[in-house]
């Protein structure tokens, strides 16, 4: 029992103290000499005196092997500042360190104490160069949509020199102290502008950025309302944003002219979404007028032409309703401008009500002669013919000069032309010296539709 102590537990201690002290208390007794056999004192005496000292070696080899398993018990199964208020030698708490004993590992020491030895701690001292961040300032901007953000500077890296202490253990990073820097490059900072203008964030708009006028205004010289005129923008009509000195003006160009305009007339696309066609409109009506040159095309789309077309009140019989497309082709075949291919036969038909047009499909009169208009007057299959007749005449006799290339390749014979005008067509075309005037007025009520 005795050799194998190394697997003991505490309860296998504790009933072996018990024996050894009942062993002990059996030894002592036993030495008081029988007085009814004296005659085997001796021999009996000498027995137990071996005994007791046999018993007396073995108990104190057994105590000391106790003593030290039981404090190795204590020491794992109960923390330092544990409080003790049984003794362990009372028999009701055995079952409960048995109870804990088998439910606990051993304490290896050993193992502890080579886990220990083998950290490895080392330090050592380096110089290194280390990046240096840049700071980063923040300008406002009022030439800038609010809170839009512009980079006007990249920020760069600085340089240090760094002397430092690094801790490792086991070979992993632990702790660093910086001894000493050395600043090598200095860090430059980013630089950014924070927009602040709410008309260009409400317009999504930037300095350079086409604006619109919602309404005619005076482009001014200053930043005044008494200031000097400079010109008069019409509505709809296109600038180009140079400046923006405040909230409530802004510098603009217009054509070749610069300006200033309240930022209440302007708008943009993004706001008003048809303000382009308004402006691509009202830019084909500026050109409008008595010295305009007749041939060349008028910009006008096919949607325009059914738009002008569309509901006239004067073509009751809907001639030119039916024929819009006419008038657009030959423009577009013949290079010559449509409405006022389209005003002329108005004015020489009388809105497609003459005679000549009723009979002979002839909008213009061509071929007439003022002694016999109606016996002069050609004949044609259906108005499409004549269109097309009067405006390939138009183009090689009156509206170009001689040489110009015409259509299918030929040249201008420009036998009538006195200039690409309104009065030029009218020296040779018509008797009547005011037939022009008559004629551009058409043009004007017909462009006028579009708006």
């Amino acid at each position: 029992m005795w050799d194998n102590h190394d697997n003991r537990n505490l309860s296998d201690v504790f009933r072996e103290l018990q024996e050894i002290r009942q062993v002990q208390t059996q030894t002592v007794y036993s030495e008081k000499p029988s007085k009814k056999k004296p005659y085997k004192a001796k021999n009996q005496f000498t027995f137990r005196r071996n005994t007791l000292y046999a018993n007396h070696d073995l108990r104190l080899s057994h105590i000391i092997i106790g003593c030290s398993l039981l404090m190795i018990g204590l020491a794992v199964f109960f923390p330092k500042n544990t409080a003790f208020t049984q003794s362990y030698a009372k028999e009701e708490n055995t079952e409960k360190i048995a109870e804990y004993e088998l439910n606990r590992h051993r304490l290896n020491m050993q193992n502890i104490i080579s886990e220990n030895a083998d950290m490895d701690r080392v330090k050592e001292q380096v110089i290194e160069e280390r990046d240096v961040e840049f700071s980063t300032e923040y300008n406002q901007n009022s030439t800038l949509p609010k809170g839009e953000e512009i980079i006007t500077q990249e920020g760069i890296l600085g340089k240090d020199t760094v002397t430092v202490v690094k801790t490792y253990e086991n070979g992993n990073f632990v702790e660093e102290i910086i001894l000493e820097k050395e600043k090598l490059v200095e860090p430059i900072s980013k630089i950014v502008d924070v927009g602040t203008s709410e008309f260009l964030a409400k317009h999504k708009i930037h300095i350079g950025d086409t604006l619109y006028l919602t309404n005619t205004a005076k482009l001014k010289k200053s930043t005044e309302d008494s200031a000097e005129d400079v010109a008069e923008i019409k509505s709809s009509l296109d600038v180009k944003l140079m400046e923006l000195p405040n909230e409530e003006w802004c510098k603009v160009s217009f054509d070749t002219l610069e300006g200033y305009l309240k930022t209440s007339f302007l708008t943009s696309s993004y706001t008003t979404p048809n303000i382009i066609e308004k402006n691509r409109v009202q830019k084909i009506l500026l050109k409008v007028n008595m010295d305009m040159e007749l041939n060349r095309v008028s910009g006008l789309t096919l949607n325009d032409y059914q738009k002008i077309f569309t509901h006239l009140p004067s073509d009751k019989n809907k001639i030119f309703e039916n024929n819009y497309r006419v008038f657009y082709n030959a423009e577009k075949k013949y290079n010559i401008n449509g409405i006022f291919l389209a005003s002329i036969a108005i004015h020489e038909s009388g809105w497609g009500t003459s005679q000549i047009a009723k009979d002979k499909n002839n909008l213009f009169g061509y071929g007439s002669y003022d002694a016999t208009p109606y016996e002069s007057s050609f004949e044609f299959a259906d108005y499409a013919e004549g269109i097309e007749t009067v405006a390939k005449s138009l183009v090689k006799y009156y509206l170009n000069p001689s040489g110009t290339k015409i259509y299918g390749g030929e040249t201008a014979a420009a036998w009538y032309y006195n200039g690409p005008t309104l009065q030029g067509v009218n020296t040779r075309y018509a008797s009547d010296p005011e037939w022009h005037t008559k004629v551009f007025n058409y043009m004007e009520t017909l462009y006028n539709r579009l708006q």
